[in-house]
């Protein structure tokens, strides 16, 4: 309980856990801008969509739950400044598995409406041919 209470206090000081880690990491930042731009990419934004987003955020980042509603206000008001292109350029000088993980959670966010969009796929396919990612290579990963 006291915990609770001082994390709470050092919340109000230095801003939400979960918004420092998204901005003191452009390459997080990045990625979850992609994530949204796939989420985006077929014109509605859907339950499961964003069930995996939140999933992807604490598992694969470490977000707290309590904290991904203040990331996304966060990239909403944020990310109007970093292009697409942008956002990917930083991935392009990073290991090839780092570069097949940001495919596979965009496969991800894209198939979990269960309908793959076209837009969804020419953003998938444009982003595997930036990144130099074998989309075999993003199958094989899920398997």
């Amino acid at each position: 309980m006291a915990f609770a209470f001082l994390d709470h206090i050092r919340s109000m000081f230095e801003g939400d856990p979960g918004v420092r880690k998204v901005a003191d990491d452009p390459v997080l930042s990045a990625e979850l801008l992609m994530l949204f731009r796939m989420i985006l990419a077929d014109g509605s934004v859907s339950d499961s969509e964003m069930e995996t987003f939140r999933r992807i955020c604490r598992d694969a980042f470490g977000i707290p739950e309590s904290s991904i509603d203040s990331v996304i206000e966060y990239l909403n008001e944020s990310g109007y400044e970093t292009t697409g292109a942008q956002a990917i350029a930083l991935f392009r000088d990073l290991p090839v598995e780092r570069r097949r993980i940001l495919a596979g959670h965009m496969a991800e966010i894209a198939k979990a409406d269960a309908s793959l969009a076209d837009t969804e796929i020419r953003l998938l396919k444009r982003t595997l041919e930036v990144l130099d990612v074998d989309p075999a290579d993003v199958v094989k990963r899920r398997d």
